[in-house]
């Protein structure tokens, strides 16, 4: 059968490189092109874009001589024609798809329910998802619950090949490391119907990736990148047979640029509110175009699929360490790599964990505002307001604050009340130019009559205080503190003054 196999391969590679010239040149002569029309396009030239018509005429056509040829000739084991025909047919399906979209066009929502329609054919034909041990340990799924996971799987490996087709050759060459791992996995488990099909999928694919590497003469369209990845994510499906955590985690690490670029845009995108289905210019090989030439940035992600192949085999090796190992070092590698890329999403996950550690300084930084605003009511005069002030501010992120205030009954004199406070080690900011403040607009009755200024130097260090609580009612309960405070005052020293003989009540003052 490994002859077999051979054979098979020499034969689709000759008839990729055949086919891929003659569809190339019928393509430009009938101005069948891709025009580029928006900046996510990499190429500035007009090119074919139906490439998947000689990976899929290559492969349908080396495909049926081998059968023809092992229906003369019995060799091996007796071949699984029902499996074959359950995943050839949807295939096709997907192919032709792929096709009309490239020419006319289709919705992504057309395009996902025809897609989950073929990816329900290969699971009638016995290729599915029946466990995730990684998960779920030994425990079987039901029909209803495998279906839907299988058919997610396939859409998301089918997606994802055409998800990363936007760099000259990368899409070819990454399913062609990951056909290289199905096709040792196959051999490996005497798996006669993985090995033939990979064989011949890994020549279509070498013999157009000769057009497509940069500088690229053809692309390979809708019909060649969803067909390509239907076929690779459905031939995953055959080792599911045997319910085993190695069996599941190979195809997942083996696909591991595809998967990651899906996993990325879906994340980036639901962050940013955007549709899921919207194109941009945020992918993965965008961000190497920023730094390298489109034939570097192929081969850095080159290098990159070789990596995940290489782990996916590893997997190979007997026990459960490789596994944890595998995992491990590969969640440290795409960690490192994604925030190498400059994605800001990513920075602001990390902020979104950091607060979530932190979590409970802020709600320590929180609760003294609230109770700052709760002094308030309960202040009977401005020294009160005082150190309630500093009580909330002591522990706090903010480095120091200023008060000016001219209370309602003190309309049209000046600020009667000035309040100035800092940490030790902050005693140099208040007032100076170059220092990070937030002025608040302290009013009564609706209107102005002065502010509160809070300092902070600039730091690394995030604020661990919700900024909300002291925009939204401190600054009213404040003023609305500083009001009845000094009338009460006011009140109480003329009442004396006048008694004594005594002169009015002097603005009060506070420094630090």
């Amino acid at each position: 059968m490994f002859l077999i196999s051979l054979s098979s391969f020499a034969l689709s590679l000759l008839l990729s490189l055949v086919l891929t010239w003659v569809v190339r040149n019928r393509a430009l002569k009938k101005g069948w092109i891709s025009f580029p029309q928006s900046e996510r396009h990499v190429h500035t030239v007009p090119l074919p874009r139906i490439g998947g018509v000689a990976i899929y005429g290559a492969l349908a056509i080396s495909l049926t001589a081998v059968l023809y040829y092992m229906g003369r000739h019995p060799v091996g084991q007796a071949f699984h024609m029902r499996t074959m025909a359950f995943l050839l047919v949807p295939g096709t399906i997907v192919f032709l798809l792929g096709l009309y979209d490239d020419i006319r066009g289709i919705g992504p929502y057309w395009k996902f329910a025809i897609q989950a329609v073929a990816a329900g054919i290969v699971f009638a034909g016995g290729l599915r998802i029946m466990s995730l041990p990684l998960l779920f340990g030994s425990s079987q799924f039901g029909w209803l619950a495998s279906l839907a996971i299988t058919i997610v799987w396939i859409l998301w490996i089918t997606n994802a090949f055409n998800l990363i087709d936007g760099v000259d050759g990368l899409a070819t060459g990454s399913a062609l490391f990951s056909t290289f791992v199905v096709f040792i996995v196959s051999a490996l488990n005497g798996n006669q119907f993985g090995l033939l099909l990979t064989a011949i999928l890994s020549g279509a694919l070498i013999g157009f990736l000769r057009f497509n590497f940069n500088p690229a003469t053809i692309f390979l369209g809708d019909c060649g990148s969803l067909f390509v990845g239907f076929m690779l994510g459905s031939l995953a499906l055959y080792g599911q047979k045997s319910p085993t955590m190695v069996a599941v985690a190979i195809p997942v690490v083996s696909f591991g640029l595809p998967i990651l670029e899906t996993a990325v845009s879906v994340v980036r995108r639901f962050m940013n509110g955007k549709p899921l289905f919207a194109a941009d210019r945020e992918h993965i090989h965008h961000k190497l175009l920023k730094r390298f030439t489109p034939r570097q940035t192929t081969l850095i992600l080159y290098a990159v699929s070789a990596m995940f192949g290489l782990l996916s085999l590893f997997l190979l090796l007997p026990g459960g360490g490789p596994v944890a190992l595998v995992l491990v070092v590969l969640g440290g590698i795409v960690w490192v790599g994604v925030q190498h890329l400059g994605y800001h999403e990513v920075f602001e996950l990390r902020r979104v964990a950091q607060r979530t550690f932190d979590q409970k300084r802020v709600i320590v930084n929180n609760l003294a505002v609230r109770r700052a605003v709760a002094g308030f009511a309960e202040s009977k005069s401005v020294e009160d307001v005082r150190l309630v002030l500093e009580s909330a501010f002591a522990e706090n992120e903010f480095d120091g604050y200023e008060l000016e205030y001219v209370p309602a009954s003190a309309a049209g004199r000046a600020p009667e009340i000035r309040m100035a406070w800092c940490k030790p080690h902050a005693i140099h900011i208040l007032g100076k130019p170059g220092v990070w403040r937030m002025d608040l607009a302290l009013a009564s009755d609706a209107r102005g009559r002065g502010h509160f200024r809070v300092y902070r130097e600039y730091s690394e260090k995030p604020l661990m205080l919700d900024i909300n609580l002291l925009t939204h009612s401190f600054p009213d309960e404040l003023a609305q503190a500083l009001d009845r405070a000094h009338a009460d005052e006011v009140a109480t020293e003329e009442a004396l003054n006048a008694a004594a003989g005594q002169q009015p009540l002097r603005p009060y003052q506070s420094q630090a």
